[in-house]
């Protein structure tokens, strides 16, 4: 989130979303209590984090009474003002454990794509939204029995009835926050289609009570207050919290998310925070991304299938690596694959070779007795292609923030490496070497400077990225971070500043432990579940065909 209150301040809000099926159901396969599994894997996404480097102001969670309370208040508002209604719902019930059966607890074969392991919630192969009644085939995930149908009643959000007023929310702010197209077109179809009343209660046990009477066996469906728990871990960090929450004049909301979580973040939080009836800041920028895949096929934790968080730091590689390979491959606008092959090859081509290099090579040449480690005075001397180099670096300065302004942060780190490649390209085309020392000094001197000035530039640029990469830059270069600047003069590391050793950023990784950790990360597993996707589909569609050709009249 950003506040504009004088000057802009960015705090970062996240945490883990700990109710919900998808916990319950996990729990039972690890044996122990809802609690007790969202204690352990707070802990392990923590550190994680920890590991990559990336940090937040706070790092919550959703099973707290802040999380609680705000969202039995925002609940009973929407009932106030009419926009809650109980309606009796058919539901799928497991007669071997005596229990509804929500969403998660229901596995069948999609009746959009016919994949065989959809999710009474969504399907993981065409990502279609699902209800468990419209699987095909249905079975209880606890025990793999078929479940029969049974009344129940549930509260529903009438979305139709706040139709209106999202629609409006999302045309001003789509357009005022420039949103990725993904998640525009997502919404619009959402809209399009026309919003009807959703299930906002689930027959769980893990979840946040709903504040109504006749409800005590049932809980508010961790979608509806998922999305809310932005609300409650901003107030874990500040009991300031509505000064960030209730100021959308002031505050600008930025949220990050896949395309298969769009919906909530789009239309059923925002509707909620309309259906209130309150001031509230709503979501500003939309950032969405497609999918990224494995090796050809898809990330399966349950099958072994891909390389996690929590196994990346086990391969040996640095974090500042993966970060880098990550945020290249961002699938910004489209489907990107993750492979070892091509991890490597930016390592050792892109990194070592184009960074590691430009920044070695001109500390190196600091260090030697042409320099002593003393940056030498070069500002006396200049060329007119000095000048043109300058500018077209500005130019590529002003591209990227541009960039991340826009949240292109793809594109804004191959602005990056386009500015490292131009340092490289200025130090071949003006020769620097022994040569131009000895016949050329001032000129020597002179693209020493601009080079070693370039380096402090880009270890601020590259930090967003690559953190570590930035301070050891910087630590080689004992100089202090440089802020991203809007115009870069060439003048912040002076004449005579002595510089520390030079160190190799990046080390060349073995092309052969690709098949290594294709072994170790499943690619195999991978290959195999596509061609058995691509296989279902072919047979879907050839059925399809035949039905089709079946109904021809003969002539």
């Amino acid at each position: 989130m950003i506040s504009w209150n004088r000057r802009p301040k960015f705090s970062s809000f996240t945490g883990t979303d700990e109710y919900g099926t998808t916990t319950e159901a996990k729990a039972l396969v690890e044996k122990c209590t809802p609690q007790e599994l969202c204690d352990k894997y707070h802990a392990i996404h923590s550190e994680i984090y920890k590991w990559f480097n990336i940090s937040f102001d706070i790092f919550g969670r959703t099973t707290t009474q802040l999380q609680t309370d705000i969202t039995q208040d925002i609940f009973l508002k929407l009932d106030k003002n009419g926009f809650l209604k109980e309606r009796m719902t058919t539901q799928l019930y497991c007669q071997e454990h005596h229990s509804f059966l929500a969403d998660r607890f229901v596995e069948g074969e999609c009746p959009a794509c016919g994949y065989e392991d959809a999710r009474g919630d969504q399907c993981d192969l065409c990502g279609q939204l699902l209800e468990p009644l419209e699987l095909k085939n249905p079975r209880c995930k606890v025990d793999g029995s078929t479940p029969v149908t049974k009344d129940t009643k549930h509260i529903f959000l009438e979305l139709d009835k706040l139709q209106p007023e999202i629609a409006t929310f999302f045309q001003q702010s789509a357009e005022n926050g420039a949103w990725t197209n993904n998640g525009k077109h997502i919404t619009s179809a959402w809209l399009k289609e026309g919003l009807q009343p959703r299930s906002i209660t689930r027959d769980i046990r893990w979840g946040t009570e709903v504040p109504l009477p006749g409800y005590q066996d049932k809980v508010i469906y961790s979608w509806f207050d998922a999305c809310i728990g932005y609300v409650s871990i901003t107030a874990q960090y500040t009991d300031q919290w509505e000064e960030w929450w209730r100021s959308p004049q002031h505050v600008q909301l930025y949220q990050f998310i896949g395309k298969d979580n769009v919906v909530y973040h789009s239309v059923i939080f925002p509707g909620s925070q309309i259906g209130t009836g309150e001031t509230w800041t709503k979501l500003h920028h939309l950032s969405t991304t497609d999918y990224l895949t494995y090796e050809g096929g898809k990330f399966s934790k349950s099958r072994g299938i891909g390389v996690f968080g929590d196994s990346a730091q086990k391969t040996g590689i640095p974090s500042d690596i993966w970060r880098y390979y990550l945020l290249s491959h961002r699938p910004e606008t489209g489907d990107s694959e993750f492979a070892w092959d091509s991890f490597i090859s930016s390592n050792n081509n892109l990194l070592l070779k184009n960074v590691g290099n430009f920044v070695n090579r001109v500390l190196k040449y600091v260090n030697s007795q042409h320099c002593n480690n003393v940056v030498p005075n070069w500002t006396g001397y200049n060329e007119a292609s000095f000048d043109i180099w300058k500018r077209e670096i500005n130019e590529l300065l002003t591209q990227y923030i541009r960039e991340l302004d826009t949240v292109k942060l793809r594109s804004g780190l191959s602005t990056v490496l386009h500015i490292s490649q131009q340092g490289n390209a200025f130090l071949q085309s003006n020769k620097l070497d022994n040569s131009l020392a000895l016949n050329e000094p001032p000129k020597c001197a002179a693209v020493v400077g601009l080079a070693i000035n370039l380096i402090h530039l880009l270890a601020s640029i590259i930090a967003p990225y690559m953190p570590e990469t930035a301070n050891s830059i910087n630590r080689q270069l004992r100089m202090d971070p440089l802020p991203i600047l809007d115009h870069w003069n060439a003048d912040s590391v002076k004449p005579g500043h002595e510089v520390g050793k030079a160190e190799y950023l990046f080390s060349r990784i073995k092309p052969e432990k690709a098949e290594e950790w294709r072994k170790s990360f499943g690619s195999e597993e991978a290959k195999k579940v596509k061609e058995e996707e691509v296989a279902m589909k072919a047979r879907k569609s050839a059925a399809m065909r035949a039905g089709k050709m079946s109904k021809e009249p003969k002539g």
